[in-house]
């Protein structure tokens, strides 16, 4: 298998410019729409800029944090317009939350499964949110016998699905424009070919068939890569991982979440921006709505993910 890449550097700062842009072929006469753009801050990533702008200028707008803790913006235009124009920009400190990472320790595949496992007056383990079907991820006989090859009960949870991250990563091409996000999964299983949101679904499918809790991540990589490092697949655009469940990772910033990007074959460093996490894609979309009027419509959609500084300690790759 080709090897797999983590960066441990320390600190980086990034800016990001999200634009989405619709044009009609006649007048859109009222829209509601939501908002999925505001990235995350937490212990691993700290928010310290984010305006969005909208034209033309909404009738109404608020912003609400979801079940999942991600930000909602809620907007509606009462005015007819023929194009729409959403304008997102972010500045973002992003720490290296897997740094020291230990993939042979930690629990087996078959300890966490037991602590997901329902059983009668055992305490509520929020993270078995995650770990049933969802409507872009159905349970799949198929993704079950594909995961089981790496998940074997007596392996290290994490070294185990490092693994079928890597598997997924050879297994599977990556090419743009040959799905979109009505194509089954099993579709893209039997195909071996997606995108990166085909890729995220794909392992949680796989997981979930297995008994394990993973959730659907949404965000950005950077644009251009640091001198001397190979460009992220899907930096043009907003990007999709995935984030397993493995408690005892004993990586505080971690959370007991440990994220996987299965396009790039990576446990995502200073270079992966995160927006949300859901069940599914379907949960953080980053701008949907209902509209009425407005014929046929083109998309524009541009994102942009900038270096601003980054403070490093060790040499920024080093393969395990």
């Amino acid at each position: 298998m080709s090897s797999l890449s983590i960066n441990t550097a320390n600190t980086a700062r990034l800016s990001v410019e999200h634009e989405t842009l619709y044009e009609y072929s006649s007048p859109v006469d009222q829209a509601q729409h939501i908002a999925c753009l505001r990235p995350l801050s937490d212990a691993g990533q700290t928010l310290e800029l984010f305006e969005m702008s909208v034209s033309p200028t909404p009738s109404q707008h608020s912003v609400r944090r979801d079940s999942h803790g991600n930000s909602r913006a809620y907007f509606a235009l009462h005015v007819a317009h023929q194009t729409l124009r959403v304008m997102a920009r972010s500045q973002v400190a992003v720490s290296d939350r897997y740094e020291g990472l230990a993939p042979v320790q930690g629990p087996t595949c078959g300890e966490v499964k037991a602590l997901l496992a329902y059983r009668a007056h055992a305490p509520y383990q929020p993270a078995s949110e995650f770990m049933y079907a969802s409507p872009y991820v159905p349970s799949l006989t198929a993704l079950r016998e594909y995961a089981e090859l790496s998940l074997k009960d007596k392996r290290p949870l994490a070294e185990a699905v490092i693994e079928l991250m890597s598997r997924i990563h050879e297994d599977f091409d990556y090419a743009p424009a040959s799905t979109d996000i009505s194509t089954p999964i099993l579709d893209v299983f039997l195909q071996r070919r997606g995108v990166c949101q085909d890729f995220a679904h794909l392992m949680l499918g796989c997981l979930r068939a297995c008994g394990l809790a993973g959730r659907y991540v949404s965000g950005y990589l950077l644009t251009q890569a640091p001198v001397g490092q190979p460009p992220l697949v899907g930096a043009d655009a907003s990007h999709a991982w995935v984030s397993v469940w493995v408690p005892g990772l004993g990586l505080e910033r971690a959370q007991n979440w440990l994220d996987l990007d299965p396009t790039n074959n990576c446990v995502p460093g200073l270079h992966h921006v995160r927006v949300a996490h859901g069940r599914d894609f379907g949960d953080v979309t980053p701008l949907r709505g209902v509209i009425r009027g407005g014929g046929r419509h083109t998309l524009l959609v541009r994102v942009t993910t900038r270096l601003l500084e980054e403070s490093v300690a060790q040499p920024p790759v080093r393969t395990i």
